[in-house]
């Protein structure tokens, strides 16, 4: 697979966001998907799915610890684009089991209790969404870590066998911003609140001056790289 998506990122070594969308919507029409977090970055790729490739499906996952601006930013969404964002939830079962035995705030006590909440939380209903579908396309950047630092444009998911594309791949936090002020794009009030990263609530918070842009994500632990898991699986 490795070769394959060496000539798709040759194809698209300069490509903008706009063409790499409209490169894989071609080839696999009716199996790309974008799943959305509500940050920023996936706010103007909604932008551009919603004006330009209405048949590229959205979708976000509900936890069910979300914060409330995210729940009021799918529907304010929702309206400006007359786009339906798709929700995933979490099995029940697996998140009454895991509370009843561990604790509600079970993240807090251990690095693999928190991974087993992402997991059951994210990554199962993740792995549900993309059944079927060839293309998975998110908002992720270099610029956001170390960790996404050697992230192409195209990827390969090798535990879910799907081609990733990551459409703003080379884009800094200035041209997010810059085009959110220009298109007028609706985006999270707590990115005014010092929240460059929102996941759940309460494991994300604010970033004081200075820190790194996911310092703020598992804010408890003291460890660097800090992922949920759903993006660890590129070669």
């Amino acid at each position: 697979m490795k070769d394959i998506t060496d000539q798709y990122n040759k194809d698209l070594l300069v490509a903008g966001p706009e063409r790499a969308l409209e490169y894989f919507n071609t080839l696999f029409p009716g199996q790309c998907i974008f799943s959305t977090s509500l940050g920023a970055e996936d706010q103007v790729l909604t932008e551009i799915i919603a004006s330009s490739f209405p048949s590229i499906r959205i979708f976000t996952l509900d936890t069910g610890r979300l914060f409330q601006e995210t729940y009021e930013l799918i529907r304010i969404t929702e309206q400006k684009y007359n786009k339906k964002i798709e929700v995933f939830f979490p099995d029940y079962n697996s998140v009454e089991n895991m509370v009843n035995s561990k604790g509600i705030n079970l993240f807090y006590d251990s690095v693999e209790n928190r991974k087993e909440c992402c997991n059951i939380r994210k990554i199962e209903p993740l792995s549900r969404s993309l059944k079927g579908m060839k293309v998975w396309i998110t908002g992720q950047r270099r610029e956001q870590s170390l960790v996404r630092s050697g992230v192409q444009m195209v990827n390969f998911d090798k535990v879910r066998k799907i081609i990733k594309l990551n459409p703003l791949i080379n884009w800094k936090e200035e041209d997010i911003w810059s085009v959110i002020r220009t298109k007028k794009i609706p985006y999270n009030s707590l990115h005014d609140k010092r929240f460059p990263s929102i996941g759940c609530l309460p494991c994300t918070r604010a970033i004081m001056p200075g820190e790194d842009s996911r310092a703020g994500r598992w804010w408890w632990e003291n460890q660097s790289g800090k992922e949920c898991g759903l993006h660890n699986n590129e070669k």
